[in-house]
């Protein structure tokens, strides 16, 4: 069946500007980082891409080594890009990384110039693309220099394969030290790709500062902890949560009753707010306006439209930001 967007899909979302740069993004993007493998099934994979689109989510993020298998999400996309999107493509705005294992041998991972470039090559041929919108280095080398894998950002950069750089999971130190050379070398660093949610709080500590003071867009991934930041854990582990049926990135050990207390403190606030748990979530952190776009999942189309109500509401009074710190600390 032949798919047309909607018309009205630019008419209700906010594009937010990456620092300085021509680069927006909607206030929510879709990860592929889960849903889009071989193992998942393709018409439901394709039905979340046209239900993102349709409202306004232009931005889809992947990585050399979505899947289950490896790859596989960038294939599925590449395939969906192709009956459904390939006259939009300049609608969209699509991101890749590598820094995390995809082959055997000294170059399959990490940070040298020979894994990256030869990475980015193979997530072309995978989504039958020209150039990717967005090319990150996924994660920090310890043993290469920081040089050379800006240097390969730059080189791509240059050679067309990307039309901006970026860099995901560094800390503030290193962070501003990559985006510092990559000023140098003429490419400008325009985004980082940080996890980040009311859980998880480590880009506070300094990580924001450095992207604000640079000009940087920060775009968080896990913003719900893994789901952790739901109703769905208030009473219990559901049969069909992820902690039940998978527990590899989060598990029972992680639902402990004062975790479960802090989730029903913070759901009471939500309530108050006319928020779900998991809106109030999004919506806390696209409240900085160093933030420029949340990277959402999605295991069916329904969840991305109940993400999107996170939207209607992302001012909080100082009451509310001080009721919440209490809760979290």
């Amino acid at each position: 069946m032949s798919y047309t967007p909607s018309p009205t899909r630019y008419n209700t979302i906010e594009y937010r500007r990456c620092g300085k740069s021509g680069l927006k993004l909607p206030a929510l993007s879709l990860g592929l980082w889960h849903n889009f493998g071989f193992v998942n099934d393709y018409d439901n994979s394709r039905n979340i891409i046209q239900t993102a689109f349709d409202n306004g989510i232009t931005h889809f993020d992947l990585a050399n080594n979505y899947g289950p298998p490896p790859g596989s999400a960038e294939e599925v996309f590449g395939k969906i890009l192709e009956t459904d999107l390939k006259g939009y493509r300049d609608e969209l705005i699509i991101s890749t990384k590598a820094g995390y294992t995809m082959w055997d041998g000294p170059y399959g991972d990490w940070g040298s110039k020979k894994y990256l470039v030869s990475s980015l090559d193979q997530s072309l041929k995978r989504m039958k693309l020209d150039y990717v919108d967005i090319f990150y280095h996924h994660r920090p080398d310890p043993e290469t220099p920081l040089e050379e894998t800006m240097a390969a950002l730059d080189l791509i950069v240059r050679q067309g394969k990307a039309l901006y750089a970026g860099i995901s999971n560094y800390n503030a130190a290193d962070a501003q030290k990559a985006i510092d050379i990559l000023k140098q070398l003429g490419t400008p660093c325009v985004i980082h790709q940080p996890k980040y949610s009311m859980f998880v709080r480590d880009p506070e500590q300094g990580l924001l500062d450095v992207l604000g003071n640079n000009a940087v867009g920060c775009i968080p991934f896990s913003p719900l902890a893994q789901g952790l930041l739901t109703d769905k854990y208030l009473n219990g582990i559901p049969a069909d949560s992820r902690v039940a049926t998978s527990g590899v990135f989060l598990n029972e050990s992680h639902i402990t009753p004062e975790k479960v207390e802090t989730l029903k403190q913070l759901n009471a606030i939500a309530q108050q707010r006319g928020q779900k748990l998991a809106h109030m979530a999004l919506s806390w952190l696209l409240k900085d306006n160093r933030v420029t776009s949340v990277l959402i999942g999605a295991s069916k189309p329904e969840q991305v439209l109940d993400s999107l109500e996170s939207l209607k509401n992302t001012h909080f009074s100082t009451e509310e930001i001080n009721a919440i710190e209490a809760i979290l600390k």
